[in-house]
């Protein structure tokens, strides 16, 4: 590898003192740390009552540590995509782009070593290659991603992971290399449109040299609604001089505005990929910045992930809150039921244990409302798989007769129809998932907040009952269904049947082959477009019964969790006071030394 000279171009180059994880600063990831950890420590002083509470910081504290940035490199067929990848990388890790890539992502993420894995449609480890040589690497990655070595993807792979200990890599981002659009399959632009939205932000590349096609203007009106962030890179510039580089830059600004509706004030970055992978070959820290890519990693690279990690941080942060609001009500309910005449307690308790009936009451119609919102749902997915059924007939016989007029053999008509089927398809596809997750997201979000309102009711009720502080949670967010990559996860059958008649078609008249030629086709037509159909409402489907199966068992968890930590409170008090009431002094100690320090951290984090 040529990882020796790397460190000298990070460090001149790391002008935001970004440290680790997700670009944020090391002091602002110690301070969250620490917070989970002072929690975790003073729960450890009541014993394992709140263990559930203790493993939730756990997991939210590794999402700190683990916070990820997705960016995504696009860009038309030899536009430079894999030698900007590259050069970000630091290495000649991607195979060159003069083999036309198969519709497979590789994310490229940091590791200790270099390694790589292909996984498989099950998500399953099917090939990997671990070791320091690139050359290895690169070889393993252009058999896997290639339509040369793997034409259609006949491996089955579902995608790649490629490990990597550049310094880069390690500030959190993961590169996301996708087909080149434009290029002879011209499925793989759907595909990558389909997979965009999982994207935190996204590098566009240009050149000065072919100018700016009409495809990639196409393909740029559909990414800039799909994108939370775009920013074009201007390739290729190391043969022109400042004033032609600024009339580049100001010719794309124009284009841009004018064709795609983006802002005069876009951000181009001008530079020579190129240029940027030899500077850190060779250790040469002004060629790097001379190349243009210093200000690519500084401004983009390193800003975005660290926009993006403050967002984690304000999540964690808030989640962090309602775990100790949750907490803090509990032993505020402990202390107060330990304080409280055993008379007077079993008394609240009753009370309260008629509210959580109420509540349970509730939650039986809440979920028969919910039953008959994931019926109407699916009859929805009919109504579009029909529709989509419909379309596709009408769309391919439209096709065929095309294919017809101009007089083509079978062989030649049948290769054609295969050829447009992915493409339909695969726009289809992205619209159908888009226009279900947001009728998803829609009919979920009443439903979310009635599960708010329920776990709220029981939350004031104690607080009211017995006299305490209240803090009331923030709402949870309606879940939205969660996809993988469809163009990894789909595996498209669009074979035909062999053709029964063979060469005979050859030997009939042409108005008699034609006919046969129409009725044959447009049976193959029927059966692939049902096929292919069927397949989409299968996905969009599990992706239905998935969404619902989460909500509603998130929604479980959380009465569940709310229940246990008022009501299982008040009975573990009532318990003690009957049971072991000699014992009481001590816990009630324990319990307001604990109540005392998580006042106090929360107060913290209210006032940063």
């Amino acid at each position: 590898m040529t990882q020796k000279n790397q460190t000298p171009l990070v460090a001149a180059s790391d002008q935001s003192n970004l440290a680790v994880t997700g670009a944020m600063t090391q002091p602002e990831i110690n301070k969250l740390s620490k917070i989970f950890n002072d929690v975790i420590a003073c729960l450890e002083v009541v014993g394992d009552t709140f263990s559930e509470e203790q493993k939730k910081l756990h997991e939210l504290r590794t999402r700190l540590q683990e916070g990820r940035f997705h960016l995504a490199i696009l860009g038309q067929f030899k536009r430079g995509k894999s030698t900007l990848l590259n050069a970000l990388v630091g290495d000649k890790l991607l195979p060159s782009s003069v083999l036309p890539l198969t519709a497979i992502p590789t994310f490229i993420q940091a590791g200790d070593s270099l390694r790589a894995e292909a996984l498989n449609m099950n998500g399953v480890v099917s090939d990997k290659i671990t070791g320091d040589s690139i050359d290895e690497l690169s070889a393993f990655l252009s058999k896997l991603v290639t339509e040369e070595a793997n034409p259609e993807n006949r491996l089955g792979i579902s995608h790649v992971k490629v490990f990597h200990p550049s310094p880069l890599l390690k500030n959190g981002v993961v590169l996301i290399d996708t087909p080149g659009i434009g290029s002879t399959f011209i499925h793989n632009t759907e595909m990558t449109l389909n997979f965009l939205p999982q994207c935190d932000a996204a590098l566009f590349l240009i050149s000065a040299d072919p100018p700016i096609s009409e495809v990639e203007l196409e393909f740029l009106h559909r990414v800039k609604a799909l994108v939370p962030r775009l920013f074009f890179i201007l390739n290729k510039v190391d043969y022109l001089g400042d004033s032609e580089k600024r009339d580049a830059e100001l010719f794309y600004k124009k284009i841009l505005k004018e064709k795609v509706g983006f802002e005069e004030d876009v951000p181009i970055f001008a530079v020579s990929a190129l240029q940027g992978l030899e500077a850190h070959e060779t250790g040469n820290e002004g060629k790097w910045s001379a190349s243009g890519m210093a200000a690519v990693e500084d401004h983009l690279v390193h800003f975005l992930a660290k926009e993006k990690a403050a967002v984690l941080r304000k999540a964690l942060s808030s989640k962090a809150t309602d775990i100790l609001s949750d907490i803090l009500l509990q032993i505020n309910l402990t202390v107060r039921s330990l304080n409280m005449p055993l008379e007077e307690l079993e008394q609240r308790q009753h009370t309260f244990e008629g509210k959580i009936k109420e509540t349970e009451r509730q939650k039986t119609v809440a979920g028969d409302l919910l039953t008959g919102d994931r019926k109407r749902l699916m009859e929805f997915l009919e109504y579009q798989a029909a529709d989509l059924r419909q379309k596709g007939r009408t769309h391919f016989e439209h096709i065929l007769e095309q294919i017809l007029a101009d007089n083509v053999s079978i062989d030649k008509a049948r290769q054609l129809l295969l050829n447009e089927l992915p493409v339909f398809f695969e726009r289809e596809l992205g619209d159908m998932s888009r226009i279900f997750e947001a009728r998803v997201t829609e009919v979920l979000q009443p439903h979310q907040e009635r599960a708010d309102d329920l776990i709220e009711t029981i939350r004031r009720t104690a607080a009211e009952l017995f006299e305490i502080p209240y803090r009331a949670p923030e709402s949870s967010q309606a879940f939205a269904m969660t996809r993988q990559p469809y163009w990894a996860t789909q595996q498209r059958q669009s074979f035909m049947n062999p053709i029964p008649e063979g060469v005979i078609y050859n030997l009939l008249p042409a108005g008699m082959r034609k006919k046969r030629m129409r009725k044959y086709l447009s049976e193959e037509i029927g059966f692939l477009v049902f096929q292919n159909v069927e397949n989409l409402r299968w996905v969009t489907l599990q992706n239905l019964n998935q969404a619902f199966r989460r909500f509603s068992l998130e929604l479980a968890d959380r009465l569940e969790d709310t229940v246990v930590a008022t009501h299982g409170a008040i009975k573990e008090a009532v318990k003690k006071r009957t049971e072991q009431s000699h014992t009481v002094a001590n816990e009630l100690q324990r319990y307001e030394a604990t109540q005392v320090s998580l006042e106090q951290i929360m107060k913290n984090i209210e006032t940063e």
